[in-house]
């Protein structure tokens, strides 16, 4: 047997050979993504936990669901624990740089002395420091929850936002809650932050960072008739004093001490984040294991008929070598052969048209799927498993057809 023929008689099995290459691949080429897109995105996220400057989050259900976090935030760092409590707030909203219309960002609101020391060692060097987003305790505007106090109107922007609208410190920059030119409010660059390239897309690149009461005034999330959240925040990241940060008891009291402060929201350790980000990983790799061999089931199923098929369409060659008295091994050895070579090149098909897929959804795709391809990592050790696997499968298939060659009756064979 050829692989794809020759001659023109040959040209049905050449285009059953194609489709079963092409069967393979796209069978293949599945895995490929999910496991490279979510085991990336999962070390990414772990990489992230495993390197923050923080030891204990705390985090509540619904929008911006933290309520009076500064006073909160007082409360925490009166701990002798406790050597710092960032809340964040984070907001999409709309930039007006000169001359330009709506620009859709993300800025998140932060106490500047709070939030400089919860930066973990590859996120430290990216920003000015000290912040320079005036009143380091956000506390004279927020003057005791009234927000009466003067505001700063400082903000940093990232350096991809910089770059693309000329922005440098100094510059002016409008800041609305809606895309609306006569909401903006004019807010003065101070400083400029990088982005570490691959861990944002385009957008999310467009970030910001300005005093938390600053953006919770903006947004509506300060105080007032019809205030969702009073002094809201998404999270209150809590960085332990000294040798609580490094040592699992101590630090699993301290998060018993602030759970008893706020018993209606969720405080937990990055090393829990960290446990249940593993398990969660291990499960969608699983899941996607699980919804791969489907399609492979399918692709080993249609070459099992492929090689069925050319068993058949050969038998009277088949019957002659038997005739001959020739082993076993020589009269099924070509169509194991063909089976093989037919699943080796679909599955070395399939990881290349994976990764290409990928980098092509790096490139030119939008918003989160551009985000999350760029994360892609692509094991090598994985990959040759998979196309293994593939491999050892396709022997069940040349099996099938081995077995059905060395069943045919010679007389009808010979006829």
């Amino acid at each position: 047997m050829r692989l794809f023929g020759s001659g023109g008689h040959l040209r049905h099995q050449r285009l059953q050979t194609v489709l079963t290459i092409a069967a393979i691949a796209t069978a293949v080429a599945l895995p490929v993504v999910l496991l490279g897109v979510g085991g990336g995105v999962s070390s990414h996220e772990l990489s992230n936990l495993q390197n923050a400057g923080y030891q204990i989050v705390i985090s509540a259900a619904g929008l911006h669901g933290i309520a009076n976090a500064h006073r909160l935030t007082g409360q925490l760092l009166a701990l002798p624990e406790v050597a710092a409590a960032s809340p964040v707030l984070s907001i999409a909203v709309d930039a007006f740089p000169p001359g330009k219309g709506a620009v859709p960002s993300l800025a998140e609101g932060v106490i500047p002395d709070q939030f400089a020391p919860t930066l973990g060692p590859t996120e430290d060097g990216l920003f000015p420091q000290p912040l320079p987003l005036g009143d380091p305790t956000d506390l004279v505007h927020y003057d005791n929850g009234t927000y009466a106090g003067p505001a700063t109107y400082d903000v940093l922007v990232s350096s991809p936002f910089a770059q693309a609208y000329h922005l440098a410190v100094g510059s002016t920059l409008g800041l609305a809650p809606v895309p609306n030119a006569t909401e903006a409010v004019p807010y003065s660059v101070t400083g400029v932050f990088g982005v570490p390239l691959g861990t944002l897309g385009q957008t999310g690149a467009f970030a910001l960072l300005l005093p938390l009461s600053d953006l919770q005034v903006m947004t509506g999330y300060a105080r007032g008739a019809g205030t969702p959240v009073v002094d809201a925040a998404d999270s209150v990241e809590v960085a332990a004093a000294g040798a609580v940060s490094t040592e699992p008891g101590a630090l699993a009291a301290l998060q018993r001490q602030i759970q008893a402060m706020v018993p209606y929201y969720t405080v937990s350790t990055l090393s829990q984040q960290a446990a249940q980000l593993q398990t969660a990983a291990s499960v969608l790799t699983g899941f996607y294991l699980a919804l791969s061999s489907v399609g492979l089931t399918v692709g080993l199923v249609f070459l099992a008929l492929v090689l069925l098929r050319r068993v058949e369409s050969d038998r009277r060659s088949i019957g002659i070598r038997r005739a001959l008295g020739l082993p076993p091994r020589a009269v099924v050895g070509p169509v194991v052969a063909e089976g093989l070579a037919i699943a080796a090149i679909g599955a070395v098909a399939g990881i290349v048209g994976g990764i290409a897929l990928v980098d092509g959804l790096a490139a030119w795709g939008s918003g989160a799927v551009q985000e999350a391809a760029d994360l892609a990592i692509f094991v090598p050790a994985t990959m040759a498993e998979l196309a293994g696997a593939v491999v050892v499968l396709a022997l069940v298939a040349g099996g099938l057809a081995a077995r059905s060659a060395l069943r045919l009756d010679l007389l009808e064979a010979l006829r």
